[in-house]
């Protein structure tokens, strides 16, 4: 049910390997979000696989320093 994915700070620092403040500073500059039950923050675990996702940078769209590769040179 619902209440198995939420997870406390403690479990969300766990789970992305940070450190409890590094977590409590992104909440502050709302770069992650949050539930606050009873003074204690929860997190949606699928919100934050699904933040996850949206953080991940692709190698397709980035390209490798000075390359014009999807501009095309024309053959000069």
């Amino acid at each position: 049910m619902a209440g198995e994915q939420l997870m406390d700070i403690r479990e969300l620092a766990t789970y992305l390997r940070l450190e409890r403040q590094t977590l409590y500073n992104w909440l502050h500059q709302k770069k992650i979000s949050g539930i606050k039950v009873g003074g204690v923050w929860r997190f949606d675990r699928r919100s934050i696989d699904r933040w996850l996702r949206a953080q991940t940078v692709r190698a397709a769209a980035q390209r490798p320093n000075g390359s014009n590769a999807a501009q095309g040179n024309g053959g000069n």
